[in-house]
């Protein structure tokens, strides 16, 4: 099959060294010219090691761009697309600087054997830190496609205009020569070490610009291919015994009722017990008929005392940066305020469950994964597998929807190792109920706040502690002399602390702690009988989100009145991916029921220059409906290590009907960089909801979900 023919590209046929030397790599493309650049810099770094990867990136290239005899451009990087559009945004951004247009532009990704190393696809990073490289090597390629047409055409290059994969001289404009002209007989291999002149705002034809997203035609025809699509000659669909709770360790299985059906495989290795037949349905028959015991788990937890948990296993934390004297801001305080927040697990609930397909033919393996991680996910099977990573090829299709739920496979090594055992191509397609009971959750977590302010409204005191969600998005926005934060516990990976497995959840962190922060805001706003709006400005110095908010009540035609003031209109401010985010909303609340209905959302972002309005918006609507889950309804109940919520049923998602009217404001600040745009708008969906239903009944919600029982419950605690 072709991986790419979305793009109509065939490069199924191309036999790579893994390793990607440059020698290897010209010859395999057989010519054009090349530019490699590297995504390097201490920014990126820092980031990688703030976001938890382990390696650093290569130190000659990880990404490269190729002008072919054909004029088309094609990047190959390991980021991949899962939903958020970067397949369309970064095709803009290296189509203006080649100067191409945008359906010239090819974009190659997540395939380890054709793209270079990349850590993954998190963090709202690929605009922010790959994008200013990919540039670069655009414009680097325009360069030296302008010094070969200034040798072909005998003219001087300051006479030389680049157009839409044409060159020409301004002078005699029927001496031309296209891209793919110069490329033929060629190979050309540059890298791309200075920084050439990038394109000004001024000059962007495909930049800025809203475009409709490049693979949406596969995706609303049904033609696009995910990892459950693949078939290959001879596979089997595999289904595995799995335990009952988290922690609980198989006992003794008998399998000889499932080895008697007609063309089933039974493979038991250690604690994977797995059925194997050419039909996912007999495969799926055959797996119940395998009697499996296991030993019960230790775990005593549950969704009711998870929360006492947390603090009662908390050690000391890692402070954040603190100002002031916390003794001196609790003397100058007229008025304090203090309160815990809590938040329970959540799960990412994509549309795709984890999909692996392997192919194991002697000590090679390909594996195609829904995954955000190709190259870390190859290591975890090349060591699964006791095979060197040079042997192993990890292809990324179509991603449905990740979050930071599809960074772990381990369904990719289920199917490869039953792959080395059947000698057969192996798919490992997880259920709705492996999907829940598997899921690296968001992790619960407890905040709490001590906060004071003077009768005047002006904010002193800000001792803030979160635990086990993290640090981000307790970034100190508001102009609070006498402040500390401290994060305890991590927000995700091993902890001991969880009774399963949690992981990065869109923002991780960020939900939690902007759920928190702006929800303590508004109460101190409160106290004082203060606008909600106005009570932030006056609290701010920095102008990002000063703008934000502003942009914001504008766009709402804000009305300034101190809550609770019965309209049901909230406010919060937050920051992510270096995006200051503002939204507005309005809720109606259903007193007698408890049902809070979210009218109206206005978000406005500063997030620098947008590379495609569209698509930035889009995203915007996305976190917005996504956030209303974790604010409304998500919430995972567990139990001794069982999962009770294993399917929609019971974890219930936003509905269409759930949705609110959404206005957008992206700020037009084209001078400035390009910040992250798939995350920020969701952090504050919590609070501004929250602080919603406070304005409109009274009552103070400071658990999320904002389940209709618990709203009911604080709207009678008010009476």
């Amino acid at each position: 099959m072709n991986d790419y023919e979305f793009l109509n590209i065939d490069f199924t046929d191309i036999k790579f060294d893994p390793n990607l030397s440059r020698r290897d790599l010209l010859k395999a493309l057989g010519g054009g010219i090349f530019i490699f650049f590297c995504v390097g810099d201490s920014s990126v770094l820092e980031a990688q090691r703030r976001g938890g990867g382990g390696r650093s990136y290569p130190e000659d290239f990880n990404a490269y761009l190729r002008i072919g005899p054909d004029g088309r451009v094609t990047c190959f990087t390991g980021k991949i697309e899962q939903g958020q559009g970067v397949v369309t945004s970064l095709a803009q951004m290296l189509a203006d600087e080649v100067d191409v247009g945008l359906e010239s532009v090819d974009m190659i990704m997540g395939d380890t054997s054709v793209c270079p190393w990349d850590m993954g696809t998190f963090g709202s990073m690929t605009t922010r830190f790959f994008g200013p490289p990919l540039r670069a090597a655009g414009a680097e390629a325009r360069r030296v496609l302008l010094e070969l047409a200034s040798e072909q055409l005998k003219v001087p290059q300051e006479r030389l205009v680049a157009d839409n994969g044409v060159i020409y001289d301004k002078q005699q404009k029927d001496k031309r020569v296209t891209y793919g002209d110069l490329a033929k007989g060629k190979t050309i291999a540059r890298r791309a070490k200075e920084k050439p002149a990038l394109k000004k705002p001024s000059e962007f034809k495909v930049m800025n610009k809203s475009f409709l997203r490049r693979d949406s035609a596969e995706k609303v025809t049904g033609k696009a291919q995910y990892a459950g699509d693949i078939r290959l000659p001879g596979m089997l669909y595999a289904k595995l015994v799995r335990p009952p709770a988290h922690g609980a360790k198989l006992k003794k299985v008998d399998t000889s009722a499932a080895e008697k059906l007609e063309g089933v495989t039974v493979v038991r290795e250690g604690d994977l017990v797995a059925v194997l037949h050419q039909n996912p349905d007999q495969a799926a028959e055959a797996v119940s008929q395998i009697q499996a015991e296991f030993d019960p788990p230790p775990s005593k937890l549950d969704d009711q005392n998870i929360f006492d948990h947390l603090l009662k296993s908390a050690k000391s934390g890692n402070g954040a940066p603190q100002g002031g004297n916390l003794e001196e801001g609790q003397k100058q305080a007229e008025i304090l305020v203090e309160q815990t927040y809590l938040d329970g697990y959540k799960a990412h609930a994509s549309m795709e469950t984890h999909t692996a397909l392997a192919q194991v033919e002697g000590n090679k393996a390909t594996v195609w994964i829904s995954t955000q991680t190709p190259f870390p996910t190859k290591s975890q099977i090349a060591n699964a597998l006791g095979f060197s990573e040079d042997n192993v090829r990890v292809i990324t299709p179509f991603v449905g929807g990740g979050f930071g739920g599809k960074s772990a496979g381990g369904q990719s090594i289920e199917a490869a190792r039953l792959s080395k055992i059947t000698g057969k191509p192996v798919q490992v397609c997880w259920s709705r109920e492996e999907e829940f009971f598997y899921d690296t959750f968001r992790p619960a977590a407890v905040v709490k706040i001590k906060s004071g302010l003077t009768k005047a409204g002006k904010a002193v005191l800000w001792d803030y502690a979160v635990y086990y969600a993290g640090s981000r998005g307790t970034d100190m926005f508001y102009d609070i002399p006498h402040h500390r934060t401290e994060a305890i516990g991590g927000g995700f990976g091993g902890s001991p602390v969880h009774p399963f497995a949690t992981g990065a959840w869109r923002a991780p962190g960020n939900n939690t702690n902007s759920f928190a922060r702006e929800s303590q805001i508004d109460i101190m706003a409160a106290k004082v009988k203060m606008d909600p709006v106005e009570f932030r400005l006056k609290n701010m110095k920095d102008p990002r989100p000063i703008r934000a908010l502003k942009a914001a009540a504008e766009k709402f035609g804000w009305k300034p009145a101190p809550a609770p003031s019965g309209r049901g209109l909230g406010v919060a401010v937050g920051i992510d991916s270096d995006t200051f985010v503002a939204e507005i909303a309005e809720v109606q609340v259903d007193k007698r029921t408890g049902r809070a209905q979210v009218k109206r959302v206005v978000c406005a972002q500063d997030m620098g220059l947008v590379i495609n309005p569209e698509g930035a918006t889009i995203q915007v609507e996305g976190c917005i409906t996504m956030g209303l889950g974790y604010t409304l309804t998500e919430d995972i109940h567990f139990r001794n290590g069982m999962i009770l919520d294993r399917n929609f049923d019971t974890y219930e998602l936003p509905r269409f009907s759930s949705l609110p009217k959404i206005e957008t404001v992206l700020l037009d600040l084209k001078d400035e960089p390009a910040h992250g745009g798939g995350e920020p708008a969701i952090i504050v969906m919590g609070a501004v909801v929250a602080n919603a239903i406070h304005d409109a009944t009274g009552a103070r919600l400071l658990q999320l979900p904002m389940t209709p029982e618990r709203v009911r419950k604080a709207i009678a605690a008010t009476a």
